[in-house]
């Protein structure tokens, strides 16, 4: 009789604890950790989601196709140094062999525009305004490139150009005619582009790339504090410009990357690296804790009928 009671109470507490506390336990962990997490965005979180939803299934080859094209159209429509203009022998200079890295394959170009700016695309091409170069000294260029082929390597230009071909004219057009990336009408090409130029990398997104801007810096031997003297020469544009008006403020981001020379923070990978592990480490705990109760409660359960039985 008291097997048949401990197997009877066993059974629904094992059953509570798998269908009900250990969701919970996951779920309010997940919360509260990444909740008191600074480099952690609840609201960027949330948005991932949506983003997820909304982004089409597209495969890594059409993304750089894609990219490709858009990269073209961007050069057409602006006037590209020539490789004997000193901007583009000043650039060369900069980038040397430096063509590929983790895995990525580099092109590099300077549009001759009075204006301070920068882009990448996910097929890998960086250009630089040449009114940003007359703005910055050698090493601080050197951070900006390394920064925009953090958004190359970080998924973000691929992420990017995914959300702006799901909600652009070109997808509408591709699914009427059953096209493919290579089938490609100008007008359609330039609906894209035009939503790429004016889209915005989230804030996480330009933290993780200053952060392989400075990693690009010290590990090709150049003084890191060239990041941060960059981003303070972009803050002194003042608000109105439009260059602030896409991007975080680069004050508070010279002031992030001054902490992380200083070792006071940690980048975006180590903090992120540092959460995954205190949350393996709280959710051991606290499955074992809630396992001790349930044991406990199931003891409690079996303990009792050994009174009842006593006493009968």
């Amino acid at each position: 009789m008291m097997r048949d009671f401990a197997n009877s109470a066993l059974v629904p507490a094992l059953r509570v604890w798998r269908e009900y506390l250990v969701p919970l336990l996951l779920v309010t962990g997940l919360v509260v950790l990444l909740a008191g997490c600074e480099n952690t965005d609840m609201q960027l979180a949330t948005e991932a989601g949506v983003d997820a939803i909304k982004a089409v299934t597209f495969s890594d080859r059409d993304v750089a196709k894609l990219a490709g094209k858009s990269s073209a159209l961007m050069d057409n429509e602006h006037t590209v140094a020539p490789a004997s203009n000193h901007y583009a022998q000043r650039l060369r200079s900069l980038v040397g062999d430096l063509h590929e890295q983790d895995g990525y394959t580099f092109n590099y170009k300077v549009y001759l525009r009075d204006e301070v700016n920068a882009f990448a695309m996910a097929d890998g091409s960086i250009r630089i305004f040449s009114g940003l170069m007359d703005m910055l000294d050698d090493g601080e260029l050197r951070f900006v490139i390394g920064h925009e082929m953090g958004h190359i390597v970080k998924q973000h230009t691929a992420k990017q150009l995914r959300l702006a071909f799901a909600t652009s004219a070109l997808r509408k057009g591709l699914s009427a005619q059953e096209g493919v990336v290579g089938d490609i009408a100008r007008s359609q090409l330039g609906d894209l582009v035009q939503r790429l130029t004016s889209a915005q990398f989230s804030q996480l997104e330009e933290k993780e790339a200053d952060d392989y801007g400075l990693s690009f810096l010290r590990a090709q031997g150049y003084s890191p504090e060239s990041a941060v003297s960059a981003l303070n020469k972009l803050a002194s544009l003042g608000s109105g410009h439009s260059f602030l008006s896409s991007h975080p403020d680069p004050a508070l981001r010279a002031e992030r990357i001054s902490l992380q020379i200083q070792g006071k923070t940690l980048s975006i990978e180590e903090t992120q690296k540092n959460m995954l592990t205190t949350i393996k480490q709280k959710m051991f705990e606290w499955y074992n804790l809630l396992r001790d109760m349930v044991m406990r409660l199931i003891k409690s359960l079996t303990g009792q009928s050994d009174i009842k039985k006593g006493a009968a």
